[in-house]
């Protein structure tokens, strides 16, 4: 993890607010604000993502005056939620946003759902008016008295802990608890009065800043008889949850001893079978956007081995796995019956496995693997395909980049045709879907890898949170956003001709320049436009060679249908 963020990416701020900063660790005072910001600066967070706003503007203020901790603002809660999301799926550490209270808390809910979908640990500090107004009629109260809002019942909901902090001194207890909670894997919520925020403690004998935390690990040798006396090839399907314990080597390690094939679901798909980790042996992405291979591969195996994925049903689409013993390992057994062992880190696990096994004779992995594709039918609409500006993608994104993917077809597309680079990460959240994810998540990643990272979206997503790409503008940061851009919809498009024959479209925008209009917006952003695979392939190379972010918009289809297996079969039988 050293290594990876030598070269994390320069906050660029003003000289004035830099010289400040540099003063700044002799201003920090005994509030709150400050016991919070100091704590988690202890346990190695950098960055807090967020909107300002009055119920939330101390920790701004408290994170001001420190070396060691940015406040990055954002231009919407939703994005600022999906950035400590991307920060923390990159394993750059515990994922930290704050906003103010009313709307702008609200706006933090879609991201911590997908947060908490994902199990990603997520920290939300969200501010609330002054706690001596509650029930009072107060400007913004969910204090849930009175007829208020409840924030503390919503936010339990989309959360795996939640406390309204009531009494300052509780801080001390209750951050460590949260945190903790966060680690095991999802959002963890803190409801922050603006009084309490303010107020002075004395945190003196409250203990080490720096908690250790507890995570649940039965013994995996009970899976080891089974493994060794699978009579016929294994078949690993990979989940998310070794990203999320950066468990990648030990995984290869135990994959390389078993001489399993290895497959991995839809959002997981950096974490095995990229060169140097069983790319010979890799089968593809499992469900409805995966290869049919997968499928059979799993279907002709002795047993399969999940390992963190509880294995969704956007995941599972095509696979039987009633006719094939199914073990599992992760944090949280799946939702297909298996004999599962519980394992809060993956990397000591597969590790002891792997030890545990090595030295065993198995019969090698059939070669060579079948990889196979979903086949669209044929569409000579406008623009690029989607199979050939995966292509052209392919050919040009460098090792070591990032690639985060939106929903809708261009997601389909990306995840079915587009490989992970060598040593980058491939990110697309599937717990929830919500469109426009991928603009704060790649924001964050890039804060927290310092690495060249992509962004693959449809205007849709960009029409709701494609604004982010001010915030990389204004921090400098080195995002390439690729835009699908086929003035709809597109999913939505697609049903709607094949489940309701297209007899009308809700789903059809008027067209738009994208690229032409972000550069006009935003100056000193390069931004183009391109409608065929050629100019695709030279704007891709001059945008990933800008010292910050670029914008390339793609000319594309509405009525292409994406490798999707529920459209594939649909438009079978229409």
């Amino acid at each position: 993890m050293t290594t990876e963020r030598e070269g994390r990416v320069p906050v660029r701020t003003g000289g004035a607010d830099r010289a400040v900063r540099g003063q700044g660790m002799d201003k920090i005072g005994n509030r709150v604000v400050d016991h919070i910001v100091g704590y988690l600066a202890a346990a190695g967070v950098e960055y807090i993502f967020g909107v300002d706003g009055a119920n939330i503007e101390d920790v701004y203020d408290a994170a001001h005056y420190r070396d060691d901790i940015t406040a990055v603002l954002a231009k919407h809660e939703f994005s600022a939620t999906t950035m400590a999301d991307g920060y923390s799926r990159g394993g750059c550490g515990l994922g930290v946003v704050a906003a103010t209270s009313g709307g702008g808390s609200l706006n933090t809910v879609p991201g911590l759902g997908e947060a908490l979908a994902g199990r990603v640990p997520v920290l939300a500090l969200i501010g609330q008016p002054e706690s001596a107004l509650d029930g009072l009629g107060s400007f913004q109260d969910t204090s849930g008295r009175n007829g208020a809002l409840d924030a503390e019942a919503l936010f339990s909901a989309v959360s795996v802990f939640c406390r309204r902090v009531l009494e300052p001194r509780d801080i001390v207890s209750v951050l460590p608890q949260a945190v903790a909670a966060a680690r095991t894997g999802g959002p963890a919520v803190l409801l922050l009065p603006k009084d309490v925020q303010q107020a002075v403690i004395d945190v003196a004998g409250a203990g080490s800043l720096a908690q250790s935390v507890g995570t649940r690990l039965d013994d995996p040798r009970v899976l080891v008889e089974a493994l060794r006396s699978a009579a016929g090839p294994i078949t690993i399907v990979a989940g998310e949850q070794v990203a999320r314990d950066d468990a990648r080597l030990e995984l290869e390690q135990l994959r390389a001893t078993l001489r399993a094939r290895v497959a991995v679901v839809p959002d997981a798909k950096d974490v095995a079978g990229t060169p140097g980790m069983g790319a010979s042996a890799a089968l593809g992405v499992t469900g409805v956007m995966g290869h049919p291979g997968a499928a059979d591969a799993v279907a002709g195996s002795a047993l399969c081995l999940l390992v963190g994925t509880r294995l969704t049903a956007t995941a599972r689409f095509g696979l039987d796995l009633t006719r094939v013993p199914v073990l599992s390992i992760g944090s949280a057994a799946p939702y297909v019956p298996a004999t599962h062992v519980a394992s809060g880190d993956l990397r000591v696990s597969l590790a002891l496995l792997a030890r545990e096994l090595s030295g065993d004779a198995r019969q090698r992995v059939p070669e060579p693997v079948r990889h196979t594709e979903l086949v669209p039918p044929p569409h000579d609409g406008p623009g690029v395909r989607y199979r050939e500006a995966m292509a052209v993608l392919d050919a040009g994104l460098p090792d070591g980049a990032d690639v985060i993917v939106d929903a809708g077809n261009i997601g389909a597309s990306a995840i079915h045709y587009l490989p992970a680079r060598r040593d980058g990460r491939f990110v697309v959240a599937l717990g929830m879907g919500g469109m426009g994810y991928s603009f704060g998540a790649a924001i964050g990643m890039a804060f927290g890898r310092g690495r060249r990272t992509v962004v693959i979206a449809g205007d849709g997503s960009f029409l709701m949170h494609g604004m982010e790409i001010h915030t990389a503008l204004q921090y400098g940061l080195p995002v390439t956003f690729v835009l699908f851009d086929n003035h709809a919809h597109a999913m939505c498009a697609v049903r709607e001709r094949l489940f309701y024959h297209g007899a009308y479209s809700y789903n059809r925008f008027r067209p738009s320049r994208l690229g032409a209009g972000l550069a006009a917006m935003f100056p000193g952003l390069p931004a183009v436009d391109v409608d065929d695979a050629a100019g695709l392939a030279g704007a891709l190379r001059a945008a990933l060679e800008v010292n910050g972010p670029s914008v390339v918009s793609v000319e594309c289809s509405p009525d292409e249908i994406p490798p999707f297996a529920g459209f594939l079969r649909a438009a079978e039988n229409a």
